[in-house]
Parts: C-alpha cells; structure tokens; sequence
C-alpha cells in the first residue's frame, strides 16, 4: 500500500459524502428562497397596514371632529365620552386580532424542516 492509498477514502464514501453534501446545498437554497418569500411577504403586509392606519387615523380625526361639531351646543361631554369609548373598544379588538393573528402564524421554514425530517428518515431507513 502507498501512502496516497491510504488517505484517499473508498469511492462508496466519497460517493455518500458528495450526496450529503448535495442534500445539504439543496436544503440551504430551500432555506435561502423560504427566507425570500418570507421577507417579500413582510414588507408586503407592513406597507399596507401603515398605509390603512394612516388612512384609518385620517378618517377618525374627521369624524371626531364632525362629532364635536355637530354635538357642541347639546351633548358636547357625552359625545366626547361616546367616541372615546368606541376608540378604546376599536383598539382592543384590534390588539387581540393581532395576538391571534400572530399565534396562528405558519412555523417559518417549515418545508426546509421537513425536508430535513424526511432526509433523517431516509437515511435512518438505509
């Protein structure tokens, strides 16, 4: 035996080493598109829902003031009170869809995790 005999592993080797590797590259570049997506759809989602609530706080300052116009000389405290009120109740509903929202959300990488599993799987199996 020479000694590049030695240090050169068996082809089987070289040959499951390099089908690793293979999993393993195809696995990050999941990673890398998932990681992708998963950012377009943030930026997405979060300019829209700046969008909605500079509008939603436009149209609630005008009717706020269209309230108080329109109640002044009457109702003027109850009519404060009212819209308050309905503000304060908006706000909650809101910040509990929002909790919902967040706790229903998909596992992120989810397909990379069980691409993973199956590849355990497989090479348990083997």
């Amino acid at each position: 035996m020479t000694q590049n005999d030695r240090t050169t592993p068996p082809p089987s080797l070289r040959h499951l080493a390099g089908a690793l590797l293979e999993i393993f590259q195809s696995r990050l570049e999941l990673i890398g598109i998932e990681l992708t997506q998963e950012k377009e759809r943030l930026v997405g989602v979060a300019f829209l829902g700046l969008a909605a609530m500079l509008f939603g706080v436009l149209a609630l300052m005008s009717l706020t003031a269209l309230m108080i116009v329109v109640f002044w000389d009457t109702y003027r405290l109850p009519a404060i009170s009212g819209i308050v009120i309905v503000y304060c109740l908006l706000a909650g509903w809101c910040a509990t869809r929002a909790r919902d929202i967040l706790r229903e959300a998909p596992l992120p990488f989810e397909a990379t995790l069980t691409e993973f599993k199956n590849d355990r799987n497989a090479l348990r199996a083997d």
